[in-house]
């Protein structure tokens, strides 16, 4: 609820989070100069249960807390990568606005500063991602994959460790965190696909919060949210949380969107990959399309794994 005019704004207390979140406030505070935004910060159970499995952790694992003190109306908004959103909000809250997408591509760094073809026998990569896995298995057979867990800074430390040779990370974390220099190669997001709504933020309200919707209405980039919903109602034609493998970037590039979809076993043996192209304003009859596309690729049996015959 509304004090005068502070606005608090969620999100998580990561430098990456945290980046983030100024880089929405950036373009709120020159449109509402009378508005003070106050940046509230949240622990998640991700944060918590920094060592666990992420997919064995369920849904919404960095957002869950955030999103509870934003129904309670302890926050004004929430600030979140998109991709740390399942494809259902609660109850009573919405995407009040998606931003001008970052560069949504994975990267991959190395002590050998060399592309993917390029690395030795053995050497040692580091990704908790089971999409990551499954991609990297099967473009870069020669290399070894290893979970690897924590925070932006943290994962580069650990990839220059004698544990590992390296890590699969998102561009948009290392580019807004100033860390570029890092990356050996930047994989082409056609060929390693990334996850719905990567290098995405998306900013959530209340449904019924008219005033944050109208606040937010100039920042919501509608090319994004276009690229995005695709992206995330194909994540939901699969169940929204399922647990193989599974990628998804959207483009506009005007009337037309092009969607790359990706599905993959656990061990990157069987993969399967549609790339379709639909009306811009429809997409998620796009998304539906890409679904059935894979489905008559030969994925029937990995789709089969996120819709469980109930008998």
């Amino acid at each position: 609820m509304l004090e005068n005019n502070l606005i608090k704004v969620g999100t998580r207390a990561s430098a990456l989070a945290l980046r983030q979140t100024e880089e929405v406030l950036e373009q709120l505070r020159p449109l509402n100069p009378g508005l003070d935004f106050q940046v509230v910060t949240v622990r998640t159970s991700g944060d918590i249960n920094a060592s666990g499995s992420l997919p064995g952790m369920g849904l919404g694992v960095f957002v869950k807390e955030i999103e509870r003190e934003l129904l309670d109306g302890t926050l004004d908004m929430a600030i979140h990568s998109l991709k740390d959103m399942p494809t259902l909000l609660p109850e009573g809250l919405s995407l009040g606005a998606t931003l001008r997408r970052q560069d949504p591509r994975d990267v991959l760094v190395d002590r050998w500063h060399c592309p993917l073809d390029r690395l030795p026998q053995g050497a040692r990569i580091g990704t908790s991602s089971p999409r990551r896995r499954a991609q990297l298995m099967n473009l870069c057979p020669q290399a070894e994959v290893l979970p690897i867990r924590g925070s932006v800074d943290t994962r580069l430390e650990k990839s220059k460790s004698n544990d590992y040779d390296g890590a699969i990370l998102a561009a948009a974390g290392l580019i807004r965190l100033g860390l570029t220099g890092e990356i050996s190669e930047y994989l082409s997001a056609q060929d390693f696909v990334p996850p719905p709504g990567q290098g995405v933020l998306g900013v959530e309200i209340r449904v019924d919060d008219h005033r944050m919707q109208r606040l937010l209405e100039p920042v919501d980039h509608v090319e994004t949210r276009y690229a995005a919903t695709a992206e995330r109602a194909f994540l939901e034609a699969l169940g929204g949380g399922c647990q193989v493998p599974v990628g998804a970037y959207a483009q506009s590039d005007g009337e037309s969107l092009a969607l790359t979809v990706f599905l993959s076993s656990e061990d990157g043996q069987q993969c399967f990959k549609a790339n379709l192209r639909g009306n811009t304003h429809d997409p998620k009859q796009l998304a539906s399309d890409a679904y059935l596309a894979l489905v008559e690729a030969g994925g029937s049996e990995l789709l089969d794994q996120t819709h469980p015959n109930p008998d």
